[in-house]
């Protein structure tokens, strides 16, 4: 039995690739700051949560010898130059050196739809020039042994997302839903998939040294996706509310105000500048296909988690269920 160690795991992403894994027989190592964050997963047969700040380079080192490969799921969506910086560049460089040191060369890295290393200083965004340049330091690691996968996702949907289930719960409290950025084109891949894709690159040595864009089968507008979420979730009989296109300056401004908002922001100008680019499938990588994998989109999928009880309720954990 392989042994992976999974840095991530407890987030929304990290829960469905854990929970896909366990299923198909791998053992599993989920390192966390908090073994509490853990719990939607610790009582998956195979897996062990460790605490461990996975910053410090000397807990990387003890973490991991014993493992097989390592998935890296870390990321944030909202900070400034320096936090984007220290998750998405500066972990996967102590990554990449402490797993070469200890002979663990497989690692399976997610990025993001929009990366690109020759893109690095010139991405519109914060965030993409972060995950751009945590791709960089890879390839550069990749050169010395490191046997690399990346894939670079779409936005992420599925039961407990905090993308559609955020536009559903908007439009039960407000008559019409303003929203800046409405043309932006997305091309939304189901988590599942995500979790089949990490899944095929460990199982796959073909896999390595490649890069694959992880799409759904429709592109869709911020303004169709909003659309969608509402008649998923069955909200003004099933019509979804009107959605106000704002003009881009106005869309700044009211990003600007939920930056300062207590909590993690809605939207921040940060994510608006990264919509300036489609996060849409180029077509010049291989995607899901490539990988035996037929995608499935939100209009089959969202209706699932989206309407009825658990939706007016904010859905409950699927592990909670089970």
């Amino acid at each position: 039995m392989k042994r992976v160690l999974l840095l991530g795991g407890t987030g929304f992403v990290g829960r469905h690739i854990c929970e896909h894994l366990i299923r198909q027989g791998w053992a599993l190592t989920v390192a966390t700051r908090r073994a509490s964050n853990a719990r939607h997963v610790q009582h998956l047969p195979g897996l062990t949560v460790l605490e461990a700040d996975i910053h410090d380079e000397g807990a990387l080192r003890r973490l991991l010898p014993g493992h097989d490969a390592v998935v890296n799921l870390v990321a944030i969506l909202h900070g400034s130059e320096a936090a984007f910086a220290r998750i998405h560049v500066e972990l996967p460089e102590k990554l990449a050196r402490t797993a070469l040191a200890a002979g663990v060369r497989r690692l399976v890295h997610i990025s993001a739809m929009g990366a690109d290393p020759a893109t690095a200083d010139t991405a519109p965004s914060a965030y993409l020039r972060s995950k751009s340049r945590g791709e960089a330091v890879l390839q550069r690691a990749a050169s010395e042994g490191l046997q690399l996968t990346v894939l670079r996702p779409s936005v992420i949907f599925g039961a407990d997302d905090r993308f559609l289930n955020l536009f559903a719960r908007l439009q039960r409290v407000v008559p019409f839903m303003p929203l800046a950025g409405a043309s932006a084109r997305f091309q939304p891949v189901w988590v599942e998939d995500v979790a089949r894709a990490v899944q095929r690159c460990l199982q796959d040595d073909a896999t390595i040294g490649q890069t694959y864009e992880l799409c759904g089968p429709q592109v869709l507008t911020l303004c169709e996706l909003v659309q969608l979420a509402g008649r998923a979730a069955g909200i003004n009989h099933g019509r979804g509310r009107p959605v106000l296109s704002l003009p881009m300056i106005v869309g700044k401004l009211q990003a600007l105000l939920m930056e300062f908002a207590p909590g993690e922001p809605l939207m921040s100008r940060d994510n608006l500048d990264s919509m300036k680019i489609d996060n849409v499938a180029t077509g010049r990588l291989p995607g899901l296909s490539a990988l035996g994998i037929t995608p499935a989109g939100p209009g089959s999928i969202a209706p699932t988690y989206l309407s009825g009880r658990d939706a007016l309720l904010g859905l409950r954990s699927r592990y909670r269920r089970r």
